[in-house]
Order: C-alpha cells, then structure tokens, then sequence
C-alpha cells in the first residue's frame, strides 16, 4: 500500500489561496538565521503556495536538509551536478526567495559567479527575468560594506527585490516571516506594477486628551492602513505612511512613516505632505477620532470628585479639509455598524462618498468582531463616484488592501490616459 499524505496538508492554504498553483524555490544559504527559513517555508505553504528548498553546502552544515524536505513535502536540492535541476526549477516554478541571504551569496550574485547551488538557480530565475527575492541577514558593518551597497543596488538594476532587513544597531537582521511571504506573494502575483506611483496613506486611530492620562479613542488596531502601505510599497509605490498610535510592531521599517496622536495633528501632518510632495493618490484609511473635549485640564483630575460633567465637540473632518489643499484622487474609510444590512452599508457609504468629496469609499461593517477593527480579516464594499461597486467578503486585509490598490491602478490609468 501507498500513502501519499503529507502533514503539510494540513496547513495549506490555512492562511490564503493567493497562491494556489504557484510554485516557489525558497533558496537557503549558510546564516545563522537560517531557522527562520523553516517558518518561511510553512508560512508560503500557508498561502498555498507548493515550494521546493535549494540548499548551499554551508547552509547544509548548520541545518539537515531533511528538515526543509518535512517542511515542505518536497525534495531538497543540497547540489547540481550532471542534471539541470536548476534549469528546471528556474522553468517550471513562478518565484524564487533566498532567505536568509548572506554577504557572499549577494556578491556572487551581482558578478554573475554561480559556484553555490543556490546562485546558480538564482542566476537562472534573473536570466529568464522571474520574480526573485532577496532577504539579506548577516552583521551590519558587513550589510553596509561598500563593496555589497554596491551589489544590492546592481541586482536591484537586474529587477531583483531586496528585503531591506531589520538593523539594531549590530545586525542586519532576518525580517518578520509573515512580511516576507506578503513580499514574495506580490512579487509573483503583482511585481513592481505600482513603480512611481506616488501614495499617501493614513492608519490608525488618533487620541483626544481629558487631561494627561485620560483620553477618547476608539478600537482601531491600524491593520488596514498598514497592510495597503505595505502592499503599495512592496508593488514599487513611493509610500508615506502617517498613523496614529498603533502597536510599534505593526509599523514597517522599510516604508517612510510619521506618528501623530491627535486628530489635529494627522489632519496637519496630511496637509503638509500634501503642500511639499506631490501624491498620486491619498488613501485615508486611518480612525481619527470624530469628536474632543471641549475642555481640557493641564493636570490629571482627581478621581474621587462624585461625578464629572464634558462637553464634546466636533474634530476637523480630514477628508473635507485636504480638498482645500488637493484635488487629486482621494479614498475614504467608513466603519459602519448595520448588523450585516449591506443596503444600509451601501446607503451610508453613498452619503459619505458624496459629502466628503470621496474618489472611491471602502465601507465595512464592524458589529462582528470577527471583520475589522482589532481583527486580521475584513469584509468590504467598495463604491466609486463614477457608479463602480465591488463587494469583498471575509479574507485577510492584505488581500483587500491588493483589490483596493488595484482598483486605484486602474482609475489613475483611465485618468492619465
């Protein structure tokens, strides 16, 4: 009797189908950080993805190859000898990742040396101009070595991605896994389709202080915002991202970003970008908060007074307010809670798509606690002024910031044409 199960059936597509029917080689090279390849490896299958481990000979000595072949249900490569295995594997697969990359590998690579199992399928994947990603960890000094700026910026000529990697001061080190397989997916699935698409982004929600300690606020986790920063950055965009306060390892380090508490300051920090830098698109997917005390105490107030009487007020509403200042495309945000009445969804957002002088309006509905705010997941409709209506049911905020920025694509393409 034959079995062909395989415990990697369990997990894939868990996560996404984005990738089902891809194939990836996921090149491993002799880091230390070479643990986290495994993560790697279980998170594309996690997107259905079907991957295939090209080990180097110094790699192999830091982590038995049959680790990567229970990983992935699939055959490692440790060496090419008389076959092609790198010919086809660079034909019949979508992408290839190194991860983790060492300075040696990414040298070789920029001069064309293909003396290492992984450099040679590399070589391939660049030759035939298919996605390829490089994920760099090794010692800072090393990373920031002339002689290898040099060659991150040639394979960056060559159309080669390179993951900027974490630095703390003493190591470039191996990025979050669950960033990195969001950058392989777009660059199998999109590339670089946005290069020099200016975007603008906000994210999160804004404070309104009672007094030092106390403040107004509400639940948002400033996940989507930061998954369409993300998703435009990784497809090539120029991106700034202005959030409000947010969970620090939410924030990505590789794109440009600006942190403001008060609805004030988000509405100002937008308005001057938008005054010193020209934006193709402002996508205002943060949560500022819509109303402030009206009075506010230099000093936190007793907490034993017997009851304590505000007065709310208004905040400036940013969408209206940069309209002064910028007549380009404009998306806007609306958490509605309807109970999963999408007419009253679609009703409300056609009010606000109007009023705020909207482009285009995601609206989602958060009486569940299982779409949007604090959630990894969202449910969406989006309308556009010009009659456009795309309903998105339940799936991971990266895949609705992809169909919202494909969407914005599209209408700069018929408004340039």
């Amino acid at each position: 009797m034959k079995f062909h199960y395989h415990p990697t059936e369990e997990i894939k597509g868990v996560e996404s189908k984005a990738l089902d029917g891809k194939k990836i080689v996921l090149g491993v090279t002799g880091s230390v950080a070479i643990y986290k390849a495994v993560d790697l490896a279980r998170e594309l299958i996690k997107r259905s993805a079907e991957v295939y481990v090209v080990m180097s000979k110094d790699a192999t000595k830091l982590v038995d190859p049959q680790l990567f072949e229970w990983a992935t249900g699939n055959k490692v490569f440790t060496e090419f000898s008389g076959e092609v295995g790198h010919v086809v594997l660079s034909r019949t697969c979508d992408g290839m990742v190194i991860a983790p990359a060492t300075a040696n590998t990414i040298a070789k690579l920029a001069v064309g040396v293909a003396d290492t199992s992984v450099s040679l399928t590399a070589l391939n994947f660049i030759g035939l101009k298919k996605p390829l990603v490089i994920v760099p960890a090794m010692h800072l000094a090393m990373y920031k070595a002339p002689q290898i700026s040099e060659a991150v910026s040639k394979l960056r000529s060559y159309g080669v991605m390179i993951f900027e990697p974490q630095e703390d001061g003493v190591r470039a080190k191996f990025p979050e896994v669950d960033d990195i397989a969001h950058a392989v997916e777009v660059a199998i699935l999109r590339g670089t389709d946005l290069k020099g698409m200016k975007v603008l982004v906000t994210a999160g929600p804004t404070r309104e202080f009672l007094d030092p300690v106390r403040f107004l606020t509400n639940a948002s986790s400033g996940r989507m915002g930061i998954a369409i920063a993300k998703e435009a950055y990784f497809r090539g965009a120029d991106v700034t991202l202005i959030h409000g306060p947010v969970n620090t390892a939410l924030i990505p380090k590789y794109v440009r970003s600006l942190n403001v508490t008060t609805t004030a300051e988000m509405l100002n920090a937008v308005v001057n970008e938008l005054k010193n830098k020209h934006y193709d698109v402002v996508i205002l997917a943060g949560a500022p908060s819509d109303f402030k005390f009206r009075d506010v105490s230099k000093v936190k107030i007793d907490s034993n007074v017997e009851s304590l009487e505000v007065t709310l007020q208004p905040t400036p509403k940013i969408a209206e307010e940069i309209r002064k200042v910028y007549n380009g495309l404009v998306v806007g945000f609306a958490a509605e809670t309807v109970g999963g009445d999408v007419g009253k969804l679609r009703d409300r957002a056609k009010r606000k798509l109007v009023e705020r002088g909207f482009n285009i309006i995601v609206a989602n509905d958060v009486s569940s606690s299982e779409v949007g705010f604090n959630s990894r997941f969202n449910e969406v409709l989006i309308l556009g002024s010009d009659g456009f209506e795309k309903f998105i049911p339940r799936t991971r905020k990266e895949l609705v910031a992809r169909e919202i920025l494909d969407i914005i694509k599209k209408l700069l393409r018929v408004n340039t044409a």
